[in-house]
């Protein structure tokens, strides 16, 4: 499959997984983020990340619907509230997570790269075994052989160590692993703004511009109390 998008540019999209961990407005931020840079994207969400997002947002997500149901999501605000961001769903394309045979499963699949935003300790260890049990995991197992980028948000706390060596072996293999622990230096007020600056630092390690964080620019005070 060589999808084309108007002038005849291949279309090569950023892979995003999501997994069953807690941390869904992260997926979120990210996905509203890379659309608003104009970036194309291929979703896969794993079957144990549907009931996350059943319990954090009240949303069940259906493959029949999922474009509805997607668009409901991402216009959410991290605390829950409906309507709070407008989006535009045409450069996504959705893939079902036991679908084994979908494009994101073949390195020749033309693709940038892969986020997994939130990764639960059961993706990750995974990914680092190459397990492939779903499309999720296989897609970021292609990303790691084709040698493509890969950021892995892993949202647990505390790690013990069977997970620490599955995330040194993930960084072994060429993997950005990156913690969702939002930082308070860019002055967050919401919640909405500590869940950006996570997703911020996914994009930053995946090299997508971005404005979702006040960056540091080594001056102290500079947050200014918010806004």
């Amino acid at each position: 499959m060589n999808p084309l998008k108007p002038g005849n540019a291949p279309r090569t999209p950023w892979i995003v997984g999501v997994s069953g961990a807690s941390g869904t407005p992260y997926a979120a931020a990210v996905l509203r983020a890379l659309l608003d840079a104009g970036e194309d994207v291929d979703l896969v969400v794993s079957r144990a990340s549907r009931l996350t997002l059943l319990d954090e947002t009240g949303i069940s997500f259906r493959d029949a619907h999922w474009r509805d149901d997607l668009g409901e999501w991402l216009a959410r605000g991290a605390d829950g509230k409906p309507g709070v961001f407008g989006v535009d769903l045409t450069r996504v394309r959705y893939w079902n997570a036991g679908d084994l045979a979908a494009g994101p499963s073949s390195g020749s699949y033309p693709a940038r790269g892969m986020l997994v935003v939130p990764a639960s300790t059961a993706c990750v260890a995974g990914v680092a075994l190459g397990l492939s049990k779903d499309l999720l995991q296989r897609a970021a197992s292609v990303t790691l052989k084709e040698r493509r980028p890969l950021v892995v948000a892993v949202r647990e706390t505390p790690l013990n160590g069977q997970t620490l060596r599955h995330l040194v072996t993930l960084d072994d293999l060429g993997a950005a692993v990156v913690p969702t622990s939002p930082a308070f230096y860019a002055g967050a007020a919401h919640i909405q703004d500590l869940v950006d600056f996570v997703a911020g630092r996914v994009l930053d390690a995946a090299g997508v511009g971005h404005r979702l964080y006040r960056r540091w620019e080594g001056e102290l005070g500079g947050a200014g109390g918010g806004e």
